[in-house]
């Protein structure tokens, strides 16, 4: 599932510090579709997502000068993308946006029962069929937003789990935990959708 190259494209940080439009607008053009992607999946909507990815870069213009180098390009953009879909749901739904784990601590998500219908006997058609990429995507917007993040980042984005830490700025094992939650969810409610679609004589 993982869409990004992982090779990071080499900017002059010298360049961007100073201003220079021209290097900045190779950042532009080699990360604009991997923060609109995050953003639509955060946000489900592609005006929203637009207005996400204006403000992205915008706000990173302005932080070039403040930049060091620390991380790479392509964290730090995700780490400002981020901040700013998550403000932008928490305008839209002020008193429901964290993004911090939902109150369960490991051990009772660990010991949750789980209804997963065995997937191996579906035919292959179902697995990768609009509708059921239209499900996944569903699921995905149900997750909660600590969930979603860690999932988009981590099994979209393809980030590292290390580069993920940096941009939620959390530490690794919480990545793990929250992409595990995700993970499950994720195949929980995607249980409901596969069920009527296992042959009745399996």
């Amino acid at each position: 599932m993982n869409q990004q190259d992982q090779t990071e494209v080499e900017f002059s940080l010298e360049a961007l510090q100073n201003g220079d439009q021209a290097e900045f607008a190779r950042v532009v053009a080699t990360y604009s579709g991997y923060i609109y992607r995050l953003a639509l999946k955060m946000l489900h909507n592609p005006q929203d997502a637009e207005d996400v990815l204006q403000d992205t870069f915008i706000k990173a213009f302005h932080a070039l000068p403040k930049f060091q180098g620390q991380s790479k390009v392509s964290t730090w953009l995700y780490r400002i993308a981020t901040n700013e879909a998550l403000m932008f749901l928490r305008k839209k739904r002020p008193d429901t946006v964290s993004v911090e784990v939902p109150h369960q601590n490991d051990d009772e998500e660990a010991s949750r029962p789980l209804q997963i219908v065995d997937w191996c006997c579906l035919p292959e058609d179902e697995l990768v069929s609009d509708e059921a990429r239209e499900q996944l995507d569903r699921s995905i917007t149900q997750l909660p937003e600590s969930l979603r993040l860690a999932f988009v980042l981590r099994d979209i984005e393809g980030l590292s789990t290390r580069e993920t830490a940096e941009v939620l700025e959390i530490s690794e094992t919480a990545v793990k935990t929250r992409l595990h939650r995700a993970r499950m969810n994720l195949r929980e409610s995607l249980t409901a959708y596969y069920q009527g679609k296992i042959p009745e004589s399996v």
